[in-house]
């Protein structure tokens, strides 16, 4: 039985710096059905409805495929099948709602996703060559500038999916529960009435006529009668406070089987680092707040374990999925299952959802240079900037070790149908 672990780094990151959790909001609506199983469905153009455009924040440098450093180095594998999903999410119709991110314009994309589902290229055994033909022949790669005209640079961070020993039921050591979204959870949508809002949203609950912040952390554990279902019961509090930070993961069942715990909602209250409340109580040195030492802390106080929890108030709750496809991971704010090493967070005030990128970096802790195709697919609280990247690595041991030590720099170009012009947003 395996368990995945954050490394030192991401959790004194995490823990000493007060880095927000991981919580892909769904602001982009996602599908009931699994869209990765769905065939793809191009709309005949004309049918496309479009909506107003959305301002995008960066400049845009046209250039050329030999300009992208690495590009023929790239094997393309997995990119056919990340390729076709992309479009699936693509294809999908627009509200025009400001609340959601910023999308990749969907008819600008019509000719390139209807090219793909005419190529007879196949997800499983599409080849780099072909891939690299198709690719090259439909996109116009697009540097991203700064504000100031120059190649945009900015910090790479890494994230990946973890896994936890659960139960069902609450049993022996499987006291930690980790929810489904409670029944009376409210989300107001401020973007809605106030389009300088657009993107905040506020969660609650009624209180008689009004409408009041939702439960904390702490209280939520102080009221029997008003918790949440659990979905699972974890094994290790430490661990299930770390799943939550991550926005989802997998659980290891007792009976054999796992299952994904795909981020649903939060309780709309701010984050706030265990790791410095341990410090401030004198518990720990700041520098020492990793997962393991956290762990160790709490195997040796027991009985203050949930008072360390309560010190964060924030609460994220969960949607139980089959997992289907090994290779895919949790869906990512587009609605998409994530792609390990072939998916992406980014700023959509920068680089809309659903866009192609090719992302210029390194190797965590390394001078060994990362050059790959990735999809911006995913969205992340303090993922802010030009080039600001948060790059999701996968599942499992050697995905958690690397996410825990990238932190590096890097530089991305977007790549967009050659018809469209420069990339634009919806």
């Amino acid at each position: 039985m395996k368990r995945i672990l954050l490394s030192s780094l991401l959790l004194a990151l995490l823990a000493a710096c007060g880095t927000a959790p991981r919580a892909p909001s769904p602001e982009t609506a996602a599908p009931a059905e699994n869209i990765a199983e769905q065939p793809l469905r191009v709309p005949a153009l004309e049918s496309m409805r479009d909506t107003t455009p959305r301002a995008l924040a960066g400049k845009f440098q046209q250039a050329s495929w030999a300009g992208l450093p690495g590009w023929q180095n790239d094997g393309l594998d997995h990119v056919w099948k990340a390729f076709i999903n992309n479009c699936k999410g693509l294809m999908r119709p627009v509200s025009g709602s400001l609340a959601m991110q910023a999308r990749a314009t969907p008819r600008a994309w019509q000719p390139v996703c209807a090219a793909a589902a005419q190529s007879g290229l196949a997800a499983d055994t599409a080849t780099g060559p072909a891939v690299r033909q198709f690719l090259q022949a439909q996109l116009q790669p697009w540097r991203l500038l700064d504000a100031g005209g120059k190649p945009a640079q900015n910090t790479v961070t890494g994230y990946y999916e973890p896994l936890v020993c659960a139960s069902r039921k609450r049993q022996g050591a499987y006291q930690w529960p980790l929810y489904a979204a409670p029944a009376d959870l409210l989300t107001i949508d401020l973007g809605t009435v106030y389009p300088e809002l657009a993107g905040k949203r506020v969660r609650g609950k009624l209180a008689g006529k009004r409408v009041i912040p939702y439960d904390t952390r702490a209280e939520i554990a102080a009221s029997a009668e008003r918790q949440p279902p659990a979905i699972v019961w974890v094994d290790d509090p430490v661990e299930a406070f770390f799943l939550q930070v991550q926005g989802s993961g997998r659980a290891l069942l007792d009976n054999g089987e796992t299952i994904r715990l795909a981020y649903a909602d939060h309780n709309g209250r701010p984050y706030a680092s265990i790791g410095q409340w341990l410090a401030k109580q004198g518990e720990l040195p700041l520098a020492q707040t990793s997962m393991q030492n956290i762990k160790a802390w709490a195997k040796r106080n027991p009985d203050r374990v949930q008072q360390m929890l309560n010190a964060n108030p924030a609460m994220v709750f969960f949607n139980e999925e089959a997992i289907t496809d090994p290779e895919l991971g949790p869906k990512g704010a587009y609605g998409i299952p994530l792609l390990g090493q072939r998916a992406v967070a980014v700023d959509t005030t920068f680089v809309p959802l659903g866009t192609p990128v090719y992302l210029a970096t390194d190797y965590p802790a390394s001078s060994q240079r990362l050059e790959r195709l990735v999809f911006a697919q995913d969205t992340g609280a303090a993922i802010k900037g030009a080039a600001r990247t948060d790059f999701y690595w996968g599942s499992g041991d050697e995905a958690g070790a690397m996410a825990g030590r990238m932190k590096q720099r890097g530089e991305m170009w977007l790549l967009w149908p050659k018809q469209a012009g420069v990339p634009s947003a919806r």
